[in-house]
């Protein structure tokens, strides 16, 4: 059985992903298909599992 995210952890874990969403939206030269996606997946696996500990 696996702990359950602190809240601490789940902030960390947002804001850390709220960066790289900064980073790669920024620093891209088009935002377009392989980018959206790629955010929308690294969205899940990070909100999925901070969602399911918050339950």
């Amino acid at each position: 059985m696996r702990r359950k995210i602190t809240r601490f952890q789940a902030i960390c874990f947002i804001l850390l992903w709220g960066v790289l969403f900064f980073v790669v939206i920024t620093t891209a030269k088009r935002i377009d298909g392989p980018v959206i996606l790629s955010l929308v997946i690294s969205a899940a696996l990070v909100f999925i599992p901070v969602y399911k500990s918050m339950k």
